[in-house]
């Protein structure tokens, strides 16, 4: 419980200026027309891929349940913001042998909102 306290304090810090730069509300419409066909934003729902509840901030392959492809499970990242933002602009080259079918969001600013909004979700 100690450690619940300084990492939402560093939480806010790294989180606040991705929202103040993105739209929330943009960001949940791509994710809804984009993302929730594979994905689930609620604990422990995994689809045809993991459940994206609280993934900014936790480390790759790590949700229950779910089997991942071996390029993921040898990742050992943490899913920062950058992370995300690299990862969402080009799943397959940012990942070598990720198995995700979506080919990437290249606009910076959709993938400012979706992270925006999958931060809002936490």
């Amino acid at each position: 419980m100690r450690f619940v306290v300084p990492f939402l304090a560093l939480a806010a810090f790294c989180i606040a200026p991705v929202a103040q730069a993105a739209d929330v509300a943009a960001g949940k419409a791509i994710f809804d027309s984009t993302c929730r066909n594979c994905h689930s934003l609620a604990v422990g729902v995994n689809e045809v891929g993991p459940s994206l509840w609280h993934i900014v901030g936790r480390p790759s392959a790590t949700v229950q349940g779910f089997m991942y492809s071996d390029a993921l499970k040898n990742l050992h990242r943490e899913w920062t913001v950058e992370a995300l933002d690299a990862y969402l602009e080009k799943p397959r080259a940012d990942v070598h042998g990720a198995q995700m079918f979506f080919k990437g969001l290249p606009k910076e600013k959709d993938r400012q909102n979706i992270i925006a909004y999958l931060l809002s979700q936490q």
